[in-house]
C-alpha cells in the first residue's frame, strides 16, 4: 500500500508520500521548494538524492552521476557509502550496458543485476542492489548527468516509480539550472571586483590611466596563456602581501 504522512517543509523523513495524484503534486511542491532553496550545485545535487529516495516507491539508495562519451563514470552526489561503491567498482561492461542506453532513451533501468544480461549489473548484484532506475537529468553531446535510484529487491520500480521518477528529475533539472546560473552571477560580480582592483593597482604603480591598466592585464593574460581573473587575482595577492 502506497504510504502516507504529513508535509513538512524542511524534514525529509516527513516528505509526504503520494496516494493519489493530488498528494503526488503537494509531495513534488514541496521536494521544488526545498531544490530551489540550496544555495550551490553541489548542495542541490546532495538534496535531490535524498528526496529521491522519500519520492519515488521502491527507492532505497539514489545517487547522481555525470558520463562522459569515452570515460568512466564519475559520481557527484551519493546518499550512502553502498551506492558510492557501487560506483567505483562498476566494470566497463556495466558502462557498456545500462549506463550507454542513457544516451539515446531518457531513462533505462535493470529489473535484476542477479539475472546476469550480458554481464550487465554484476557489480551491482554483489553489493545487494538488484533493481536500479536511472534519468537522464541534462545531456548534450559529451556528457549526461544522472540520477540514478536502487533497491533491494528485484523489480522494485514500476511504471508508477518511472512516471514520478520523470517529473522529480524535471524539478531537479530547474533547480540546478538555476542555482548554476547564481553562481555564475556570482563568480561574474566577484570577478569584476577583482579586476577592478588590480587595475587600480596599475594605475597607481605605474601611474597609468584605467584603460592602460586594463590593456596591460589583457596583454599580461594572453602573453602568459592565463585567465584574466587570474592575473587579478595574483596582482591584488602580491599588494596584500606587502
Amino acid at each position: 500500500m502506497p504510504k502516507r504522512f504529513v508535509v513538512a517543509a524542511f524534514d525529509f523523513s516527513e516528505l509526504p508520500r503520494y496516494a493519489v495524484d493530488f498528494e503526488l503534486a503537494e509531495a513534488l511542491s514541496v521536494a521544488a521548494q526545498q531544490l530551489h532553496e540550496t544555495s550551490t550545485s553541489q548542495h542541490t545535487l546532495r538534496t535531490a538524492v535524498r528526496l529521491a529516495v522519500h519520492l519515488l516507491p521502491g527507492a532505497e539508495h539514489a545517487d547522481i552521476s555525470v558520463l562522459e562519451r569515452e570515460t568512466r563514470r564519475r559520481t557527484l552526489a551519493w546518499t550512502d557509502e553502498l551506492v558510492r561503491t557501487a560506483a567505483a567498482l562498476s566494470p566497463d561492461g556495466d558502462q557498456q550496458g545500462h549506463w550507454s542506453d542513457l544516451w539515446t532513451t531518457p531513462v533505462a533501468a535493470i529489473e535484476d543485476s542477479a539475472a546476469g544480461d550480458g554481464g550487465r549489473g554484476r557489480s551491482l548484484s554483489g553489493l545487494g542492489l538488484r533493481s536500479v532506475l536511472s534519468m537522464r537529468l541534462r545531456a548534450d553531446r559529451r556528457k549526461l548527468t544522472v540520477l540514478t535510484v536502487y533497491a533491494r529487491e528485484p523489480g522494485a520500480f514500476d511504471e508508477s516509480a518511472t512516471r514520478i521518477g520523470r517529473l522529480f528529475t524535471a524539478h531537479v533539472s530547474i533547480a540546478l539550472d538555476s542555482v548554476t546560473v547564481r553562481e555564475q552571477l556570482t563568480e561574474a560580480m566577484r570577478t569584476r571586483d577583482l579586476i577592478g582592483q588590480a587595475t587600480g593597482i596599475l594605475m597607481e604603480r605605474l601611474d597609468i590611466d584605467a584603460a592602460e591598466a586594463f590593456d596591460s592585464l589583457v596583454r599580461a593574460s594572453q602573453q602568459e596563456n592565463v585567465k584574466l581573473r587570474d592575473i587579478a587575482r595574483h596582482i591584488v595577492a602580491a599588494r596584500d602581501g606587502q
